[in-house]
Parts: structure tokens; C-alpha cells; sequence
């Protein structure tokens, strides 16, 4: 089975997008990506993604491809009471699908963005949401040139079979992008719970040495060094795992530890 361009394009953004688990990730980068693939598989003119956290919008991204076009159309629909299609997006958590500019500036939807999109030369936009199962993160927002000279450009009535299509595709990758940014916000605190749980180990290891090696030299019980080595710790207003690996290392005051010295009863 030969896969066409478009196919090929497609399976290789979806393996990029979840591609996430690194020490090196970059949001920012990995959003750009995504919005570089949706432009070339759509033919679109340039596309961009809005990232909400916590409720507010946070962060823009635009394509490599006319970036700050992009940015000017996301921006233009985040100041207030103005309204877009990425907003309607994730407002709603579905697609807007294809939306002739013309016909909304006509219509008097969005008039500050359909002002700014005009003047950028934009024909036609869509937008879907950015979303891990129900959690929305944001939106993908793709803006469409004109027609080539010469062919008919879509009615500005319902969906064509292609429009369809580019939103279908549109999805897929914001989606597979949502999984990735999931992952790897998972990943990022799986590694940070194992260096506390690394950190607390190493603290209890210091600990056990010291105890061990007090008692020794006390000729006395480990619980009765360690009861000593904590006195010392509060009395010098000193953390007990470093007052333990200094008192290993043998650099803490000996005459101030031994002071702490358990007395025989």
C-alpha cells in the first residue's frame, strides 16, 4: 500500500507529539511543532494554540510559518469581551469548524478578529480544542489563505468533505500533542517524587551510620546515641541529617556531642 504525503506527515506528527519523556522538554517548542505540522498537512497559511491553566489564559504559540501573524490573531481574541474562534473552542471544548472570515465580518461575529484576519489576508479559520480526555488545555486555531487563482474557494455555507477532513486532522494532532504534554507533566513528577524519596533515603542512611558509630564509640545503645545526636542537632539549631553526616565525617565538635554523651544510670 503506497501512503500519500499527507499520510505520512500525519504519522509522523503523531509520533512526535507523544514523543515527551525528556529531561529537555520545552512546552513551547513542542506546541510550535505541532502548530508547524498543522500547517503543512492542512495547507493552512498559519495556525497558532492558546494554553490555558488554572482557568486564565496563560501562553500563546505560534507556527514557525508566518509566526506573528499568528500571535497577532491569538492575541487580538484574548483581550476582553472580543471573542475568537480558539476562544469558542475551548470555551465549549468542541471544534468551530471552517468559518469564512468575509461572511462572520458580514455577520458581525468576532469584529475585531475578523478585522485583524482580513487584514492579514486570512480567508477562512477553524479552531478544536486541546484536550486530554476531559481536561482542556487549550486551543488549536488554524488560519486559511485564499483559494489558489483559478479554483473556487468553499461556500460559505456548510462544511465541505475537505473542511472536514482538516478539522478531523486538526484534532487528531491536538489531542496527540495533549497526550504528550500529559506525559510529561507525569514524568516530571514521578522524577521529582524519586529525588525526595532518593533525598529521604540518604538522610535516614546518614542517620543509621551515625547512630551506629556513637554508640560504638559511647559503648552504649543506638537508641540512646541518637537520642544524644538530636539533642545536639536542636541545641545548635542544626538539621539531624547534617549534624548525622558531619558527626560520620568527623568534622562536627566532638567536645559539644560528647557533651550529649548518655551518663550511666
Amino acid at each position: 500500500m503506497h501512503l500519500s504525503t499527507r499520510e505520512t506527515g500525519l504519522a509522523a506528527a503523531l509520533l512526535e507529539a507523544t514523543d515527551t519523556l525528556s529531561d529537555s522538554f520545552d512546552t513551547a517548542h513542542h506546541l510550535q511543532r505541532l502548530s508547524d505540522h498543522c500547517v503543512e498537512i492542512v495547507g493552512a497559511h498559519s495556525a497558532g494554540i492558546m494554553l490555558v491553566a488554572g482557568g486564565e489564559r496563560v501562553s500563546f504559540v505560534g507556527s514557525s510559518r508566518r509566526q506573528a501573524v499568528a500571535l497577532d490573531l491569538l492575541t487580538v481574541q484574548a483581550a476582553p469581551d472580543r471573542g475568537g474562534p480558539c476562544l469558542d473552542s475551548y470555551g465549549t471544548g468542541r471544534p468551530v469548524p471552517h468559518v469564512p472570515v468575509g461572511a462572520a465580518r458580514t455577520a458581525a461575529r468576532w469584529p475585531d478578529f475578523t478585522r485583524r484576519a482580513l487584514h492579514h489576508g486570512i480567508a477562512a479559520t477553524f479552531a478544536v480544542p486541546l484536550r486530554r480526555r476531559e481536561t482542556l488545555l487549550g486551543a488549536l486555531n488554524v488560519f486559511l489563505p485564499p483559494p489558489p487563482p483559478g479554483r473556487n474557494g468553499p461556500p460559505a455555507g456548510p462544511e465541505s468533505p475537505g473542511d472536514e477532513e482538516s478539522v478531523r486532522l486538526a484534532q487528531l494532532l491536538a489531542e496527540a500533542a495533549a497526550a504528550g504534554l500529559h506525559n510529561q507533566r507525569l514524568h516530571a513528577e514521578y522524577r521529582a517524587l524519586a529525588g525526595q524519596l532518593q533525598s529521604a533515603l540518604s538522610r535516614r542512611v546518614r542517620v543509621e551510620q551515625a547512630k551506629g558509630m556513637l554508640a560504638e564509640r559511647w559503648n552504649t545503645g543506638v537508641d540512646q546515641a541518637f537520642a544524644a545526636l538530636r539533642r545536639y542537632a536542636r541545641r545548635h539549631r542544626m538539621p539531624l541529617a547534617e549534624a548525622a553526616a558531619r558527626a560520620v565525617e568527623g568534622s562536627l565538635d566532638r567536645d559539644g556531642l560528647d557533651a550529649e554523651r548518655p551518663r550511666p544510670v
